[in-house]
């Protein structure tokens, strides 16, 4: 596997000589030591990507950018299977669901790639003494600083859009989970992306994730990831006045309400729950029952948890480990801290006895748990679930849109009435009716409050990396 830094068409050494250790986090091995990225190798990407937009990939036909990104989907396609197992390996998800994220990546690259020659602005009626148009350009060099939950998907998010509006690209994968973006940097010269368009530079947030933001070639960030580091990210963007798109994760919300067809929502909770262990910005991760409901509702919930599976990813279980030990030695801690406020713990809430080695947790249900503590009012990020019972519609909005975050919000009813109403009252980016992970490639997704702004994939996802000019011409 190659574990050096991708910069302008070439594997190469960090000028620092530092080196990332990266793990598997089913079994704690060693799996690779990747080169990090400091400053100096960040100017080297960045002039680089510079270069490229003001030559071969900037005077290319938006058709024939479309063509290059659909032969890399195809590339992508036909090494698949070698790269979801890399990424199962990296961060223990299941296989099949890396099988599932792959396919994702080759979808969202095919879209965009659609999409690159169909990007059009338009003529404004002025009168017959003017001629008013706006013309859509690239926004330049773009920053993509990944997180570790789902490496080659969340990089296709934004780099094929990206890519395909014109723009060059910096990716800064996650330091935990380096391994398949620089897989697929393999793939680009193949597809006929010029040297220099795309960078890979692994490395610690702090050093190269900084050096990305503060960069002044850099005219646009996405960043994925926690709510403090997004607003370090917000505040260097600031400095520069560049433009930003955020997604800070989510505490979300799945309101069950009486009328529900329940064998619908058990099928659903499990990926809605625990997919990825849990890590997951969008999972269901509190679940708010009407009160007829709860104890049945809470009943399947438990009896589904305590039936799931867990072990390394190759193996494809039903649940994965967590990232790290120090993701776990989190999750811990806040689940004592519920637990000693009153909490329940139904099941779970502890490390498995098999498999012995590994970030494992037992999926967890919670009921009873105290507000004030963190596991309530913070993204957990790990396979555990509160619930809560509803008395009415009302209560159950208000507490659906108490706390901070944004993202997500769901809705179990067979009211159709209801289901509008609280498609307008819940306070998130996007809320999905009796199913959950909705939506695909065109469905654009992203948070308000906490949870972050701007909008990824569609069309929306597009003009992330496109700037209007308005053209006026005096006859």
């Amino acid at each position: 596997m190659r574990t050096e830094l991708f910069v302008d068409g070439r594997f190469v050494p960090a000028t620092s000589g530092e080196r990332l250790r990266v793990l598997d986090p089913a079994t704690e091995e060693l799996l690779a030591e990747v080169e990090a990225a400091g400053p100096a190798d960040v100017d080297r990407a960045v002039d680089a990507a510079r270069r490229a937009l003001g030559g071969p990939w900037g005077t290319l036909a938006p058709a024939e950018r479309g063509r290059r990104l659909l032969a890399l989907a195809e590339r992508i396609e036909a090494a698949s299977e070698a790269l979801a197992r890399l990424e199962s390996r990296n961060t223990g998800k299941p296989l099949r669901e890396a099988r599932d994220d792959l396919a994702g990546v080759v979808k969202t690259f095919r879209y965009n790639a659609g999409a690159a020659d169909k990007l059009e602005g338009a003529t404004i009626p002025l009168g017959p003494s003017l001629f008013d148009a706006t013309l859509l350009e690239p926004l330049g060099v773009t920053a993509h600083i990944l997180p570790w939950n789902f490496p080659l998907g969340m990089l296709a998010r934004s780099l094929a859009p990206a890519l395909a509006a014109g723009c060059t690209a910096v990716v800064k994968p996650a330091e935990e989970t380096p391994l398949s973006a620089l897989a697929l940097a393999e793939l680009l010269a193949p597809a006929g992306i010029p040297e220099g368009v795309v960078a890979v530079v692994p490395g610690t947030g702090e050093v190269a994730g900084e050096a990305l933001c503060r960069h002044p070639g850099v005219a646009g960030i996405t960043f994925t990831g926690s709510v403090a580091t997004g607003r370090r990210v917000m505040a260097l963007a600031a400095e520069r006045a560049v433009p930003v798109v955020l997604e800070l994760g989510g505490k979300n919300p799945l309101l069950v309400f009486a009328d529900a067809d329940l064998d619908r929502l058990e099928a659903t909770l499990v990926p809605a729950c625990f997919e990825n262990a849990g890590q997951v910005c969008s999972a269901a991760s509190r679940l708010l029952v009407e009160a007829p409901s709860v104890e049945d509702v809470t009943a399947r919930l438990v009896a589904r948890a305590r039936a799931l599976r867990l072990g390394p990813g190759l193996d494809d279980p039903d649940l994965g480990p967590l990232i790290s030990a120090a993701q776990r030695a989190r999750v811990l801690d806040w689940l004592a801290e519920a637990h000693a406020g009153g909490a329940q713990i139904l099941t779970g809430g502890r490390p498995p006895a098999v498999p012995a080695r590994g970030f494992f947790l037992e999926p967890t249900v919670l009921r009873r748990v105290p507000p004030d503590c963190r596991l309530a009012r913070e993204e957990v990020f790990a396979p555990v679930v509160t619930i809560e019972p509803f008395a009415s519609e009302s209560e159950a909005v208000a507490l659906a849109n108490a706390g901070a975050y944004g993202l997500v919000a769901g809705v179990f009813t067979r009211d159709l009435a209801r289901a509008l109403r609280l498609a307008r009252a819940l306070e998130a980016g996007s809320v999905w009716v009796n199913g959950w992970y909705l939506g695909g490639q065109q469905a654009p997704v992203g948070g308000v409050k906490a949870s972050g702004f701007g909008r990824e994939r569609g069309l929306p996802g597009l003009f992330n990396y496109l700037r209007l000019k308005n053209l006026a011409i005096a006859l």
